[in-house]
């Protein structure tokens, strides 16, 4: 039995004050949540002060992306160990913002995720089609070769400590979600991939998130369906009654 992971993606949001406050309401209305792995990925300027008020509570850490080296000359990264160093324990991969608009490929979130794994961080690796894709049917073999690019070489054990995300690029900001049997289709796709690349302990082990306009409102539906196992919630995760909401829905 799969555990539910709900983690919320804050991505350009909050300055330190709002955060303090956020995680201060979420530490506070789900202190009595066990069932369901919590994670919150601020901005990399407040992970360490996020980290002092969630700290020894139910809700994990994460970052928004990283660099594949530990150290050197690259101005504006973050590395795994930095993350690790303030305490994160998670870190998003690939999202389709860092895809769209920094470059990502399927070959650098590859590189990402043997950086990540490297210093013990679970890696939370997206993956997922655009409009244009999704209309002319080729949202199978997009997902096919975003997971063979971004899982090259990975063992199966590697494999059992990351969590994917299918996040349809259509559904992300824009109030469009996927319908629960929709995302459940490219959820079962992913899965059965994942057993005939890899093996079935390795597909009924690894948790599958969606993501796209996750609300308090849809995400008990999208958790009915067999493979869907959390979500990655964007927008929502910015209000903690909005957040808590999702989660205990969950």
């Amino acid at each position: 039995m799969r555990k539910p992971i709900i983690a919320g993606n804050w991505k350009m949001n909050l300055t330190t004050k709002d955060a303090v406050e956020l995680v201060t309401a979420l530490k506070r209305d789900l202190a009595d949540v066990t069932t369901v792995d919590i994670i919150v990925c601020p901005v990399f300027t407040v992970l360490d002060t996020v980290n002092d008020v969630i700290m020894d509570t139910n809700i994990g850490l994460g970052g928004q992306n990283l660099y594949w080296e530990n150290s050197g000359a690259f101005t504006g990264e973050i590395s795994a160990s930095m993350l690790k160093d303030v305490g994160a324990e998670y870190v998003i991969i690939g999202h389709s913002e860092r895809r769209q608009f920094f470059g990502e490929t399927n070959e650098t979130v590859n590189k990402k995720i043997k950086a990540a794994q490297a210093q013990g961080l679970t890696a939370i690796v997206c993956v997922g089609e655009v409009l244009e894709e999704r209309e002319s049917g080729k949202t199978q073999s997009v997902v096919q070769t975003q997971c063979e690019g971004s899982f090259a070489g990975l063992s199966a054990d590697e494999m059992k400590q990351l969590i994917i995300a299918y996040e349809p690029v259509w559904a992300i900001g824009t109030g469009k979600t996927a319908t629960p049997q929709q995302a459940q289709e490219v959820h079962a796709f992913i899965r059965a991939w994942l057993k005939q690349q890899f093996s079935d302990d390795v597909a009924q082990t690894v948790r599958i998130q969606y993501g796209g306009s996750v609300k308090p409102g849809n995400i008990k539906e999208l958790m009915t369906q067999e493979d869907i196992d959390g979500a990655l919630v964007g927008g929502a995760s910015l209000k903690s009654a909005s957040f808590v909401d999702i989660i205990k829905n969950c």
